[in-house]
């Protein structure tokens, strides 16, 4: 091997640490058998080119890992260099442009968002506050406030990319405009590592309001039809999200006990300039056909940073985690059923199943996420104990299946296991200009790209 010219800890398979160097940041409790030839926890953006370089060298391919946070460990890979970005968190904000800077790793929720809020700005930064913006925002980026601001990649304005090769370059729409266009959408099959995310902010809301229902789940066919005809004529600053869920923690009336199991829960939240104006829009949601039958219900002011906490204590760390999606363009009387067949089997404390209203609008622009739908449904099976991989698996990648077939188009990267089920997460168009791009920019193929155990249905609509 080469005398190695990076300045971070390099670990080599079968080195003191190296299992730590390999997995230690994957936030799935589920590790993967897999294991890469090194690990280079980076310092910083010229230390990741000197590990492609390196890479080059010792014949590796490359794999980079931001956060942590995808289900199926992309980044870990089987003789690859992995290049960890985990030190790559630096937050530079301009004034005057209102644009940041952050490095990969940075995380959305604990680290950009109250950065931004002390200086009266914000950033439709992901739900799940401990996620790296790096896979967050090649993937397309699902956060808060999206109905209204768009795809959080939609707010990129520039990247800073080490390429295939070992150089650094920056990416927007008027200098290496290929790889601008990759980096919003691609995911893993971005033919480079980002170390820099330059991003549009907006002024921070001046109010933000949750109004939340906790209902039994013999009612929720009455509740999935109620909200799919309400959701074309929602307002875009409003954010409904049903999910069904077996924690305890939620809102009840006076004297009302919790049923046990099972049950929904709908939290609609909403910015807006005003208390007032923000009340007025979740009124939009009409006249809950249940009403009378609910558990609880509640509507009062928020902010990102409670609801940071709730999605924390909703995706809990140390748990092994079986995960699927899929965008759905199925009526309610389709899906409802499928949708109670999941939410009826979930049988672990963390366990829960969300459907979320998210009805587009308008044409994307352009850039390589093309993928969206009427309604988003996810599911996550979390338990503890590794002799029940092989069942919630199956289980979980089954059902998703069954919504796909009927009505589904397709997936969000952000929650896919490509190991287990291949769909459509670009428009066929999308996918051939990618990996015409990977072609040209990577033609060795040293940057790792998407882990299937399928290639040849890989981007292929069941």
């Amino acid at each position: 091997m080469s005398a190695p010219a990076v300045r971070g800890r390099l670990t080599m398979r079968g080195a003191p640490g190296y299992e730590e160097a390999r997995v230690g940041r994957v936030f799935n409790a589920r590790k993967p058998e897999r294991y890469p030839a090194a690990v280079l926890e980076a310092v910083d953006a010229e230390d990741v080119a000197a590990g492609v370089r390196l890479a080059i060298e010792n014949g590796w391919n490359v794999s980079v890992r931001s956060g942590g946070h995808s289900w199926a460990a992309w980044s870990v890979r089987d003789d690859a260099l992995l290049i960890d970005l985990g030190a790559l968190r630096s937050l530079d904000y301009d004034e005057e442009t209102g644009i940041v800077a952050a490095g990969p790793a940075t995380r959305g929720g604990e680290d950009l968002a109250p950065y931004l809020a002390e200086r009266g700005r914000a950033f439709p930064g992901g739900h799940c506050p401990s996620v790296g913006i790096g896979g967050f925002l090649l993937q397309g980026g699902q956060g808060w406030n999206g109905r209204l601001k768009g795809w959080a990649c939609e707010s990129v304005v520039a990247v800073d990319v080490v390429t295939a090769d070992g150089e650094h370059v920056r990416a927007d729409p008027t200098q290496h405009s290929d790889l601008y266009w990759a980096a919003r959408g691609a995911g893993p099959g971005f033919p480079g590592i980002v170390t820099r995310f330059h991003l549009r902010t907006y002024p921070r809301p001046a109010a933000m309001w949750h109004d939340t229902w906790t209902f039994h789940l013999d009612d929720a066919e009455a509740v999935i039809r109620w909200l799919h005809t309400v959701l074309p004529t929602l307002d875009r600053r409003v954010e409904p999200v049903m999910a069904a869920t077996r924690l305890t923690d939620v809102p009840l009336h006076e004297g009302v006990a919790h049923p046990g199991g099972t049950v929904l829960l709908l939290h609609a939240t909403c910015m807006a300039g005003s208390d007032q104006e923000a009340r007025a829009l979740l009124a939009g949601l009409g006249d809950c056909p249940v009403a009378g039958r609910e558990l609880g219900h509640v509507t009062a002011p928020t902010s990102i940073a409670e609801e940071s906490a709730a999605q924390a204590g909703q995706n809990p760390e140390g748990y092994r985690y079986a995960v699927d999606c899929a965008w759905t363009d199925a009526p309610a009387d389709t899906l409802a059923p499928l949708l109670l067949d999941i939410w009826r089997g979930l049988d672990t404390e963390h366990s829960f199943s969300i459907w979320y209203g998210w009805a587009p609008e308008r044409a994307l622009p352009d850039m390589a996420f093309s993928v969206e739908g009427n309604v988003y449904v996810a599911t996550y099976l979390i338990y503890d104990d590794a002799a029940d991989d092989a069942r919630y698996r199956q289980r979980v990648h089954a059902q998703t299946a069954a919504i796909a077939r009927d009505g589904g188009v397709g997936v969000y990267l952000g929650d896919t296991d490509f190991t287990a089920r291949n769909d459509r997460f670009l428009s066929p168009a999308h996918h051939a200009r990618l990996e015409e791009i990977r072609a040209a920019r990577d033609p060795h193929g040293r940057i790792a790209s998407y882990l299937t155990s399928d290639p040849a249905g890989l981007n292929v609509h069941a």
